[in-house]
């Protein structure tokens, strides 16, 4: 407990809320927020619905004061109760919601201080019920004095309305100085006992050491709280809940008071049983039961279909001894055991007693033919021959495969069983040996399977072909003549002309004006000129060309003779003639043409020309004068047709060279002359010429 000193009380709400400045909002204060949550409580008796302000703090007072002002409401009910009807026995004793609650305390006490007031005894509360039931005691009482018919000693009529004293005559409250009021210091409950102010905690809390705060009682940890085995204690503010530590399974639903209660499926009709059955609730499930009935002897499956039942394996021993049971649909029935023979028995005629059964009686052959069976008492056994077996299992004699039994070691190559034997053969290209087991090579080579040319190799043998040939890819044995000239190199083994023959080829030349080479492929030109056999006058120049001829007649002109190193008699390429003038002879002397030469030259048809060709090589010849005052300049001035031949100068070794190049393919056969001059410049002037006109022949063919 703790003590106070006497001071003037107020209500809670103003004493926390203060003044109208105190704002919760930017533009709101807590009085407008407590008024909302006043007006919720009235109209609608229920605190839970959302409230719409922005503000945490303003939902906070306003639920507050909806609670606070629905506790003063129901509170009401329960005074209004006790003063109507002077008794609280239309609460139910087990309605346990926050309204009913507030009703009931509120009922009973208003009925402690109605009873009080009735003995006489003083209107302040004695008990510890309660700040809040105190305050309910006190006016229940209070207003039973007023209501009273007159004050002890007073003498008047018991019917007489009391008189209501005048607001100015009114005595002062003697509780208006009740430091309990508004809460006092307490932060739960508060008592003024008139010396001094007794705090005390709600259920579920306990007062700290300082007399006036109390905390939260954790029911879990100091083991008040009634949980059963199977739940979890949990903990809450001013109380505590069990909960279940598993859930409570299939066909199971948990109640209110967490206990797990059996899901009737047939009642909530979800379960899942055809038209034909009935539904049978059972603890955590059901069971579907036909309402088709079996007749006797049969029993009805899951599907509602009904079985026959085996009497001979569900009855124990249905027959007496010595008859067997045959089941009948719905029913059985009884036969006589008859003398069960075992193997190599029978019944005798009568059908009392087993005889032994001769199975080597003719003409039954049980071991096979060709075996000796031999009886014996149930049974018999046979005396198999050489290369068989007796089988236990079949009873018979059975062929012994020698080659399964000892693969690989009886023959050399492959093993064919027989009936009682074997038989050793070889693969292709060996043959059997003299022992019948090993196997030699056949030297395939002595009846001649090639065309041309065998090997013998172990196993087979190997054809091959002479130069030449080739094998056939058909057989493999027969050679076949390669074409050597349809080859893709065929075009590059002949110059000329390839033919092929058996086993080879030959090159073939034109036929006339060539030859074949030594090589036996390329084709050389004939020389008709040093050979002879040309044709041409004594008159005429013989000059040859690749693949044939040709004779020119070349008289010098007047005032010119053949050069001496050209005699005639010598058949040459070239005739040179010379300027040889008369005495006396000035227009000849000053005719600058020194020397006239004709030349011949063969060209090719070139399969190629990418370009130009050289083919004329002219060397000056230096003149008496000194050649540091001499420009030679060469020129073609006549025969070049289509401009397919140019002339450059090039200088070599010292000396001055005239450089004549075809620069155009021509094909043959073609002849044209070029006229081609050597002219030295001295002064500008030409002093000496030298004229050379080149015959030029193409060939058709070149090689």
């Amino acid at each position: 407990s703790i003590k106070v000193a006497p001071q003037p009380l107020q209500p809670l709400f103003l004493r926390k809320a203060g003044s109208a400045a105190l704002k919760v909002g930017a533009d709101v204060s807590m009085e407008a927020c407590c008024t909302n949550g006043h007006q919720m409580a009235t109209q609608h008796r229920d605190c839970s619905l959302p409230y719409t302000s922005e503000s945490n703090e303003c939902r906070m007072v306003q639920e507050q004061c909806c609670h606070s002002h629905l506790e003063e409401l129901h509170c009401a009910t329960g005074i209004n109760l006790a003063n109507e009807q002077d008794s609280c026995s239309m609460l139910h004793s087990n309605n346990t919601s926050l309204e009913a609650m507030f009703v009931k305390r509120c009922c009973h006490c208003c009925m402690l201080g109605k009873v009080a007031q009735a003995r006489e005894q003083s209107c302040e509360p004695s008990l510890l019920v309660g700040y809040q039931c105190g305050l309910v005691f006190r006016a229940c009482c209070v207003k039973g004095l007023e209501n009273s018919d007159f004050a002890p000693g007073d003498g008047r009529d018991l019917q007489e309305p009391a008189k209501i004293p005048e607001p100015e005559e009114e005595q002062e409250d003697p509780y208006l100085n009740d430091r309990c009021r508004g809460g006092g210091p307490c932060k739960q409950q508060c008592r003024d006992t008139g010396d001094e102010v007794v705090c005390s905690c709600f259920v579920g809390y306990q007062l700290l050491s300082d007399g006036v705060s109390c905390e939260d009682i954790n029911e879990c940890i100091t083991g008040s709280h009634n949980c059963r085995l199977g739940e979890s204690c949990i903990n809450t503010v001013g109380s505590f809940r069990c909960q279940r530590d598993s859930s409570c399974g299939t066909g199971y639903e948990l109640t209110e008071d967490n206990n797990c209660k059996d899901i009737d499926e047939c009642e909530s009709g979800i379960h899942n049983c055809p038209p034909d059955f009935i539904c049978q609730n059972t603890l955590g499930s059901f069971r579907c039961r036909p309402k088709l009935r079996c007749k006797s002897g049969f029993i009805q499956d899951a599907l509602g279909s009904c079985i026959d039942i085996n009497e001979c394996l569900s009855i124990s021993a249905p027959c007496p001894v010595g008859q067997t049971c045959i089941n009948t649909e719905g029913s059985y029935t009884c036969q006589k055991n008859v003398p069960n023979c075992g193997r190599g028995y029978h019944l005798n005629e009568e059908g009392t007693r087993c005889v032994d059964v001769d199975e080597c009686s003719p003409p039954a052959e049980p071991c096979g033919n060709g075996h000796h069976c031999v009886n014996s008492p149930g049974s018999f056994r046979c005396e198999c021959k050489a290369g068989y077996y007796f089988d236990g299992i079949s009873r018979t004699c059975v062929d012994i495969n020698e080659c399964q039994r000892y693969p690989g070691r009886l023959c050399g190559h492959k093993c064919e069983n027989t009936p009682g034997s074997y038989h050793c053969s070889c693969s292709v290209g060996f043959r059997l040996s003299v022992d019948g087991r090993s196997c030699e090579d056949v030297n395939e080579c002595l009846s001649s399977p090639c065309s041309q040319e065998c090997a013998n190799v172990y196993g087979s043998y190997q054809c091959y072909c002479r130069r030449g040939y080739q094998l056939s890819d058909v057989d493999g044995v027969t050679c076949e003549d390669i074409d050597e000239c349809a080859l893709p190199t065929g075009g590059h083994i002949c110059s000329y002309r390839c033919i092929n023959v058996p086993g080879s080829f030959q090159c073939s030349c034109p036929s006339s004006g060539y030859r074949l080479a030594p090589n036996g492929r390329n084709c050389q030109d004939i020389d008709e000129c040093v050979t002879g056999i040309h044709n041409c006058s004594i008159n005429e120049t013989c000059f040859n060309i690749q693949g044939g001829f040709r004779c020119l007649a070349f008289e010098c002109p007047e005032n010119y003779r053949r050069s001496a190193d050209t005699p005639r008699q010598e058949k040459t390429d070239t005739v040179r003639c010379i300027k040889s003038c008369r005495p006396n002879d000035v227009a000849c002397l000053r005719d600058p043409v020194h020397t006239i030469s004709h030349t011949v030259v063969s060209l090719p048809t070139f399969r190629e020309f990418s370009r130009p060709e050289e083919i004329i090589f002219l060397r000056a010849v230096t003149p008496l004068y000194p050649a540091n005052q001499a420009d030679i300049i060469f020129d073609i001035t006549e025969g070049n047709l289509r401009d397919s031949f140019d002339i450059i100068k090039r200088y070599a070794d010292s000396i001055t060279v005239g450089v004549v190049r075809q620069v155009r393919r021509i094909v043959g056969p073609f002849h044209a002359v070029l006229k081609l001059e050597m002219n030295y410049v001295v002064g500008g002037v030409v002093s000496h010429r030298n004229v050379v006109n080149v015959h030029i022949f193409v060939s058709e063919y070149w090689f």
